[in-house]
């Protein structure tokens, strides 16, 4: 699961005398986009040895997208909010790799969309993990989400990325 919460705040001024704003007018706009994503996903294991593992995936991933604007000049206010989502099939792979007994990596990559959704999404996930106890270990690693959507007049045209953080119990 994702989700971001980013607001841009900018001001232009003092613009330039166009058809009935005076000049000297500023102009100032504040932008809110909140994304809320989930995939859930299930694999079939296509390599089992004991130091690696290869896995193909299958399944949807939801999207929620809302967005509020808000233009203020010479004392006026305009907003305009807009809120949509979809679902996606997605397919992916992801490959396990035991290094020593404590660390091993992982990397998982997904595409999705294909037009039933999002034109084209995709994610590539990589960690590197440290395994403390038969139940517990952490991981460390990068990812990115791409994702191209233009339906009905609503687009969201954004790639992400950034570090990850996991704490992994098992029962």
């Amino acid at each position: 699961m994702v989700y971001v919460n980013t607001t841009e705040n900018q001001a232009s001024g003092p613009l330039p005398a166009v058809g009935p704003i005076p000049p000297g007018t500023t102009l100032d706009g504040r932008i809110n986009t909140k994304l809320f994503t989930a995939t859930l996903l299930g694999g079939y294991r296509i390599l089992d040895t004991p130091d690696l593992t290869l896995d193909t995936l299958g399944g949807v991933r939801f999207w929620h997208v809302s967005n509020k604007a808000r233009i203020n000049t010479l004392g006026l206010s305009r907003d305009h909010n807009e809120s949509f989502g979809w679902a996606e099939p997605v397919i992916g792979a992801r490959a396990f790799m035991r290094m020593t007994n404590k660390l091993s990596w992982q990397a998982q990559a997904t595409i999705g969309g294909f037009g039933v959704g999002s034109d084209l999404a995709w994610s590539a996930l990589a960690t590197i993990n440290y395994t403390f106890t038969g139940n517990l270990s952490i991981s460390a690693g990068y990812k990115v989400l791409d994702v191209d959507y233009d339906h009905k007049g609503h687009v969201y045209d954004t790639r992400m990325s950034g570090p990850v953080l996991g704490l992994t119990y098992r029962f």
